[in-house]
């Protein structure tokens, strides 16, 4: 039978393991996903399909510049655990991954760790005995201009910026920038409709708006909505090495405009599982009597 995409990620969600093992499973039992994660609980992926289900929320983020400095990625890779995150092999699945995205040009994720980088991290999960998973990756590469890449001390922070002119200095600044005030988007033309309204929603449910003419609602929240524009776009926000200069001023100066950035925290977005320590201790104790 035909496997379809959407159940080959319904395996990959459910196990971990990569895109061509998960699909092979699947032609091998006809489709049937449990007999697959069956299947593959009975060869190497084991303690991948086991771990799973814990949610990986910790890790780091890196960058890598090409040699010639034309384009830049930015790669996140996530475990359980802080503790594993400094771990030496861990970190040289990161590097891994990284090198080889540089090379490709990729962000394809399933691409990138096809081969033996996938069998690397399986062996790893193995070893380490917890949820490792390449989360994205992404690129900035101009046409002409100049890219920066910033790297927060703590590997949980990474920043591009690419910029029509300037040098690498004045680009790794903005992503310095980036990285500690972290703008949502670069000018306020770009922020998307959805989030005005939402933040109109805000505004109009505050107490002070209460009981007012619609027309003076209209009217403050109008200067409400300007100022959440203005901070939260990179162009507007005083550049933290010198608040006298806007990032937009800044970037003038040497004759230059802010294109776009890609800002990675590690676990952004992720909806971390509360852990009940002592169930999960007594829920232990419990299956090893029966």
């Amino acid at each position: 039978m035909a496997i379809s995409a959407s159940l080959v990620k319904e395996l990959r969600d459910r196990t971990s393991l990569g895109m061509m093992e998960c699909k092979k499973a699947l032609v091998e039992t006809d489709g049937d996903i449990e007999l697959a994660i069956e299947n593959l609980r009975k060869a190497s992926g084991l303690k991948a399909a086991k771990k799973a289900d814990r949610t990986a929320a910790e890790g780091v983020v890196t960058v890598k510049v090409s040699d010639d400095s034309s384009y830049a990625i930015v790669v996140e890779v996530n475990c359980e655990t802080d503790f594993v995150a400094r771990d030496a092999s861990f970190l040289a699945l990161v590097d891994a991954v990284a090198e080889k995205a540089l090379a490709e040009k990729s962000t394809d994720v399933a691409a990138v760790l096809a081969g033996d980088l996938e069998a690397t991290r399986q062996t790893l999960v193995q070893k380490i005995g917890e949820n490792i998973g390449v989360r994205r990756i992404a690129i900035v590469q101009p046409e002409s201009g100049t890219v920066g890449a910033y790297l927060h001390s703590n590997n949980r922070i990474a920043v591009l910026t690419e910029l029509t002119a300037g040098d690498a200095e004045l680009a790794r600044d903005i992503a310095m920038h980036i990285a500690a005030v972290n703008p949502q988007v670069v000018n306020g033309d770009d922020m998307p409709k959805e989030l005005v309204e939402k933040e109109k929603d805000i505004i109009k449910a505050q107490p002070d708006m209460e009981g007012k003419p619609a027309e003076i609602v209209e009217k403050m929240m109008g200067g409400r909505i300007k100022k959440f524009l203005k901070e939260n776009s990179l162009v507007e926000q005083p550049f933290v090495k010198n608040p006298e200069l806007t990032i937009g001023q800044l970037a003038k100066q040497a004759g230059a405009e802010v294109v776009s950035f890609v800002r990675f925290e590690v676990g952004e977005g992720i909806e971390k599982k509360e852990e009940d320590f002592a169930a999960e201790v007594a829920a232990q104790v419990a299956a090893s009597k029966a």
